[in-house]
């Protein structure tokens, strides 16, 4: 078994996010950015995380249902996105970081996201960026595989070690048109570029965290005036997709 599978390496994982102070506070970031696509849905929704790891959603927003495809203590579900355990049209929103590059059957997840959707309701994913500055860390400085040349599906060599960094570029840029016409149900609403430089400071779960927690906050002051081109240097997209019928 690959270490990355093990499923003490998320347990880990979910112990150095909480260490770090950069680390804790992107992750902090990103589930303000769901909370706030997910407003219009009534806090009694259904909404599921897919891959919820060692992540702490519920923190930041309770309503959420965690599940994971390894197992894991305190979440609440554990299956596969390719095999969701849920009737048709009962969950309001899935939400997700970092985990649809690891999703090796592209297809078989949209089939079951709508199949276990509600009319309207949400896909909000936060995944790795290909602008310029996301493909040079990725290809060269990112232990997961990178391939922008590749198709929609992988070998799953495990379900963490198994990645295409590239594929939420890949369905959702380069192959948008191929996307829009396989699942005409389905409506992108949201392509956003951001958070060029707070994960790559923290040092991710393998190196230090490269400035001290000080420094935090000028470095989100410098993302928010460089967001004109974060076409260019940010290593995230948040992309949003609306079931339309």
């Amino acid at each position: 078994m690959n270490i990355l599978d093990n499923p003490e390496t998320t347990i880990q994982r979910g112990k150095v996010i909480k260490q770090k102070y950069f680390l804790k506070h992107v992750y902090i970031d990103f589930y303000k950015r769901i909370k706030i696509l997910l407003s219009p849905i009534n806090k009694k929704g259904n909404v599921l995380e897919l891959g919820s790891g060692g992540g702490f959603i519920k923190q930041i927003i309770p309503q959420v249902k965690t599940s994971d495809i390894l197992q894991l203590p305190n979440i609440d579900f554990q299956f596969s996105a390719l095999k969701m355990p849920f009737k048709k049209q009962s969950v309001h929103a899935f939400v997700m970081i970092d985990v649809f590059h690891h999703i090796n059957n592209v297809e078989q997840f949209f089939k079951e996201a709508d199949r276990c959707l509600k009319k309207g309701g949400q896909i909000i994913m936060i995944e790795p960026a290909s602008t310029f500055f996301g493909r040079l860390i990725y290809t060269y400085f990112h232990p997961e595989p990178y391939k922008s040349k590749a198709k929609w599906t992988f070998t799953a060599s495990g379900p963490l070690s198994g990645a295409n960094s590239a594929l939420p570029w890949i369905v959702f840029y380069r192959d948008k048109k191929k996307f829009e016409k396989k699942f005409p149900n389905f409506k992108i609403t949201r392509r956003e570029t951001h958070t060029p430089f707070k994960y790559l400071l923290s040092g991710g779960f393998s190196f230090p965290q490269l400035l001290p927690n000080s420094f935090y906050f000028a470095v989100t002051t410098l993302e928010r005036f460089l967001e004109p081109i974060n076409k260019y240097i940010g290593m995230f997209y948040t992309i949003t997709i609306q079931k339309q019928s």
